[in-house]
């Protein structure tokens, strides 16, 4: 059953396959606790903490400049899905349109569901972040975080969080979730930060 769904990566995939990784055959959805639906005429995006407190509509990211990207997506729990087709909001077009104190140094990312998950600013404000609605040229479906989540390429996927809904900015780390539950507090799928060794 393992290896209907599962492949160990060719010679081909060398460099963009993290060690310890499989290639999955479909797109797989994990999930702690239930699914929040949110329509997309009632999702609102909080920014607050060090930075001026705003709140944008669904129309008011629509309005931002909307990208295509495509990536590789890798999951703590040893799968990875290559060519990963998205539409969404390049996270560095979107802190043009919001004011972030110097102080700030890291980021609660916070979602629908009660869900958080930490990232440093250097990790989270790069060319190839983004938040996505589109996936595979389809509207985002809820099992796999829309109508909304960030995508961050090169940390494992916890780190992109489902069903966003605001970026809380800090003036140093805290911990998300998954990271106080025994996650690794970065998730760097190439040195295979999974865990943090506390229990």
């Amino acid at each position: 059953m393992i290896g209907k769904y599962f492949k160990k990566p060719g010679s081909e995939h060398g460099d963009r396959v993290p060690p310890g990784q499989r290639l999955a055959s479909g797109f797989p959805v994990l999930t702690y606790g239930e699914t929040p639906i949110v329509d997309r005429a009632d999702w609102q995006f909080r920014v607050w903490g060090l930075a001026k407190e705003k709140t944008f509509s669904w129309d008011d990211f629509m309005a931002l400049p909307q990208s295509e990207f495509t990536a590789d997506f890798h999951c703590v729990t040893t799968w990875s899905k290559l060519d990963v087709k998205w539409v969404g909001v390049k996270v560095t077009d979107f802190m043009n349109a919001i004011e972030v104190d110097p102080k700030a140094v890291h980021i609660m990312e916070h979602c629908y569901g009660g869900y958080t998950t930490n990232i440093s600013i250097d990790d989270f404000v790069r060319e190839e972040n983004f938040f996505a609605h589109t996936l595979f040229g389809e509207p985002l479906p809820a099992d796999h975080g829309g109508p909304m989540r960030t995508v961050v390429p090169h940390l494992y996927a916890w780190k992109s969080a489902k069903w966003i809904n605001g970026l809380e900015f800090l003036p140093k780390e805290d911990l998300g979730f998954w990271e106080r539950n025994g996650y690794h507090h970065r998730g760097d799928p190439w040195k295979e930060e999974r865990y943090s060794g506390r229990f």
